[in-house]
């Protein structure tokens, strides 16, 4: 996983099911272009993710490993899935995307995701501190 940071989860209240139990945040211009890149895959477990906020779209440049991404708009609706998105791509970009969830791949598949699922996400630490 990428550095330190707040930690909290990502629930799926419609499907009631964990997406993730150790979430981390990216909210400066740094952490979120940064990301999962150059992280080895055996440090993105299942039960991890990364919330890029704020975030239209994600890609997976100079990643090792694919992931899903679970797009979310301010209310935190699902409005968009990418599953099993692979290394050195760009995903789509949805403008009405308010944030995006990074998971290990098969985390949208293992918990039924779905578009119109509501996610609850609740940070540890205050949202306005950062990841490094």
């Amino acid at each position: 996983m990428p550095a330190h940071g707040p930690t909290g989860y990502a629930f799926n209240r419609t499907r009631t099911t964990y997406l993730a139990t150790e979430l981390l945040i990216a909210r400066s211009h740094w952490s979120r272009f940064r990301g999962l890149m150059a992280t080895d895959a055996s440090r993105f477990r299942p039960g991890q993710g990364l919330w890029i906020v704020p975030s239209h779209g994600v890609h997976t440049f100079a990643m090792r490993f694919p992931i899903d991404a679970v797009y979310l708009d301010q209310e935190r609706i699902v409005i968009h899935l990418e599953q099993g998105l692979k290394p050195w791509r760009v995903a789509a970009v949805r403008v009405h995307a308010a944030s995006v969830l990074e998971l290990p791949i098969g985390t949208v598949s293992d918990t039924k995701t779905e578009v119109g699922d509501r996610v609850d996400i609740l940070m540890e630490r205050p949202l306005d501190t950062e990841a490094a």
